[in-house]
């Protein structure tokens, strides 16, 4: 068959531009060959995709992947205490909203990650199933002190608290958040306290005031690599954004950072690594990588279940690169328990070597 000069070009280009988006450096396969992380960047992977409402899904669930289904325990289990305290109280708790997967598990070790600002979100990202609204309920002024009730009544030394995004208010909650702290810290000095928070629009000025409060963990969570933000989150929030606040946080009240990214969205091992290295570059802590699990037909689809065994490169990698702590597993999420106990114990040991340098 003939070609002509111009098809011969065509066909050429089509060739490279082929290539171009076939192969790509894959930082975790090159692990297996040993040497450091910039030595590891030369293995073929495959293309890059994104996630779509409505797109093809894995056939089934790994034989691996197994979802522990939560159970209501006997009468007087610390899971059935914290259940009945929560509606009691009239709390509502990420563990339900989000529907977690961990619930059982984090109940009956006595902790629960305690939603404040009311259940209903302002903004809609495309994995998560937290209701929406554009005019949600004005906060409860008296949550802060109910919260602080519930909280200190469990015995629990570790509490993480998180909310919807409430872009309705002016400061975007972090004063409801402050409050709240201050209230703990007064009723349980000692109680170690995580906020898990949105990025208030970009509003550095909720962000310092909130990690002023007395909090020792200032969270927010990047939720995915920077190609596939638009295609997750809801337009209003951006990676570059999202690591401005974590930034300004550390710098303005020295405390412990922490983010997490959900895997199995169409993210190639590279995009990952190279999320960590941003996340580094500003100091972040502590990370937690998970798989992503579609809530409803209406969110998007998995585009692949991550291997156990690429979790665990994916921590060794953070470890590398400086972490504090790194959990990495398919049903790892922002806050539960192990971690949890692992952050507890990791704040207290460097706040008493702190302490007696002094």
């Amino acid at each position: 068959m003939y070609f002509s000069p111009l098809q011969m070009m065509l066909l050429l280009l089509l060739t490279l531009v082929g290539l171009s988006t076939t192969f790509r450096f894959s930082p975790i396969s090159a692990r297996r060959a040993g040497g450091t992380i910039g030595t590891r960047l030369g293995v073929l992977e495959e293309p890059s995709q994104r996630p779509k409402v409505g797109g093809p899904m894995p056939d089934s669930r790994p034989k691996w992947f197994k979802v522990p289904a939560p159970q209501r325990e006997k009468e007087g289990s610390k899971f059935n205490e914290i259940s009945d305290g929560l509606k009691n109280l009239t709390l509502a708790t990420v563990c339900e909203e989000a529907q977690c997967p961990n619930v059982g598990e984090c109940w009956s070790g006595g902790t629960a990650t305690i939603m404040l600002l009311g259940d209903t979100c302002t903004r809609g990202c495309m994995f998560c199933s937290v209701k929406t609204s554009q005019a949600p309920p004005p906060p409860d002024p008296f949550e802060p002190f109910k919260t602080a009730e519930a909280v200190t009544s469990w015995g629990v030394d570790y509490i993480v608290m998180t909310s919807v995004d409430r872009d309705d208010l002016e400061d975007g909650g972090a004063g409801h958040f402050a409050t709240t702290v201050k209230v703990m810290k007064e009723k349980k000095p000692d109680l170690l306290v995580e906020c898990l928070v949105s990025d208030f629009r970009g509003d550095l000025g909720s962000v310092e005031s909130l990690a002023k409060s007395g909090l020792d963990v200032y969270a927010h969570n990047v939720e995915t690599v920077e190609r596939l933000q638009n295609f997750v989150r809801d337009p209003r929030a951006g990676y570059r954004q999202s690591l401005a606040t974590l930034d300004h946080a550390k710098k303005v009240a020295g405390v412990y950072t922490k983010t997490s990214i959900m895997l199995g969205l169409g993210e190639t091992d590279e995009e990952v690594v190279q999320t960590m290295k941003d996340l580094r570059a500003i100091d972040v802590d502590v990370l937690t990588l998970g798989q992503y699990l579609r809530p409803t037909e209406r969110h998007l689809s998995i585009v692949e279940y991550v291997h156990p065994d690429k979790f665990q490169r994916f921590k060794e990698i953070g470890e590398e690169l400086g972490f504090k702590y790194v959990a990495s597993g398919p049903m790892v999420r922002s806050s539960y328990k192990a971690g949890e106990f692992f952050m507890e114990n990791m704040i207290k040991q460097e706040r008493k070597v702190d302490s007696s340098t002094i």
